[in-house]
């Protein structure tokens, strides 16, 4: 393929020189490995030592790649985090799925494990010697996370977790998975805490689940199953929600990714292709469309630098601007990758195209992290609560 496309060439005002030496990297002759192949399992391990793109998702203070926000000793550079998506989103949506949980699922290690879980956690996971994944997903909890029925319960100097999570990604391949489960049901969000469960855990059992997509994905049953406390409890849904804040900008980022190889592989279709006589770029239809595709992804991809810049160098929260990004990029990208595919005709909806599987795997980007629906609740949360902060009536 082609060179890949990156928001700090287009957007450098919000990067930095060790960001633009990283998209520097990430050329695709180093990433073509991920491209071949089609293995969850393949996949994660390429990410580690060969590529080295696993440190990333660990600051710097605990032995992974230099910090974005100053005097964070938690910080990841997240601009860093969006660069990195973006490319695999452009050369395989497998690798950055996996690549994202793999943050999910050992970032709480990062803000909430103790000394010597980090020490032991940390530096496999960079390696990817060890996969993780992220469970908080129920089948009768998805948006309503203060509605979890899982529980876990102290006998001793162990907790035992017993109950339910689906839509999994990383099971089977996951090496530990991080649980969140109900110490106290009668007091909602503040009773859940945040467990690491090994996969070879007695009482776990993992069970894959057939996506539209060939992704890692799974539901976990846990039966008096054995985890270990990762900080304090009643803390879990903290640890989830800043888990959460770190890396939903960087879904916008993959989704910028997607919809910018869609651009270029329809650009590259009706230059090549002629109908009436004529190339499919030289009708005004069709020049209509690629206007509106390539509006569209810059302004997607303003939202997400913007809030990745904020997060990198604020002090304050960036919850509503993530929001915003995440939630405008993987519309967006739905309707670029779209138009996409109505330029390709017939062949757009056929396995041999690149824009067929790039419909497929854009989808899921607009449900997990939190749906739009989700982000539309949470900026008009924000904006409500800026009125009344400065006393409009």
């Amino acid at each position: 393929m082609s060179a890949l496309s990156f928001s700090s060439e287009v957007l450098p005002i919000f990067f930095e020189e060790r960001h633009r030496a990283l998209s520097a990297r990430l050329t695709p002759e180093l990433l073509a490995p991920l491209a071949r192949t089609h293995d969850g399992a393949e996949s994660a391990r390429l990410l580690g030592e060969p590529l080295g793109l696993y440190a990333h998702l660990v600051p710097e203070a605990l032995g992974g790649a230099p910090a974005g926000r100053p005097g964070d000793a938690t910080a990841i550079d997240v601009r860093a985090l969006v660069l990195i998506r973006e490319a695999l989103g452009q050369v395989s949506p497998l690798a950055d799925s996996i690549f994202a949980v793999q943050g999910l699922g050992s970032y709480p290690v990062v803000l909430a494990g103790s000394e010597a879980q980090r020490q032991e956690i940390l530096p496999e996971v960079i390696r990817g010697s060890r996969i993780c994944a992220f469970g908080l997903t129920e089948p009768e909890a998805g948006s309503d996370v203060a509605s979890m029925r899982t529980v876990a319960r102290r006998e001793g100097e162990k907790w035992l977790l017993s109950g339910e999570k689906t839509l999994i990604s990383n099971v089977p391949i996951a090496h530990h998975v991080v649980v969140f489960a109900t110490v106290s049901p009668e007091a909602g969000r503040k009773g859940i805490s945040a467990f690491l469960v090994e996969a070879t855990a007695p009482g776990l059992t993992m069970e894959p689940v057939p996506l539209s997509v060939p992704h890692p994905l799974g539901r976990l049953r846990l039966d008096g199953c054995p985890g270990e406390l990762l900080g304090e409890p009643g803390t879990g849904f903290r640890v989830a929600m800043e888990t959460l804040d770190a890396f939903r900008i960087s879904v916008g980022a993959a989704a910028n990714g997607m919809a910018s190889r869609a651009l270029a592989e329809a650009v590259k279709h009706v230059r090549r292709r002629r109908q009436f006589g004529v190339a499919l770029a030289e009708q005004q239809i069709v020049r209509a469309y690629l206007a509106e595709m390539a509006t569209e992804l810059d302004a997607a991809r303003l939202l997400v630098a913007r809030a990745a810049h904020q997060r990198d160098t604020a002090t304050g929260r960036v919850t509503v601007e993530a929001a915003m990004a995440k939630m405008y990029a993987t519309e967006a990208a739905q309707r670029i990758i779209d138009k996409a595919v109505q330029l390709h005709g017939g062949s757009g909806v056929t396995l041999e195209t690149e824009v067929e599987r790039l419909y497929r795997e854009i989808r899921p980007l607009r449900i997990y992290e939190g749906t739009t629906e989700i982000q539309k609740l949470i900026i008009a949360k924000g904006v409500l609560d800026r009125a009344a902060a400065a006393g409009e009536s």
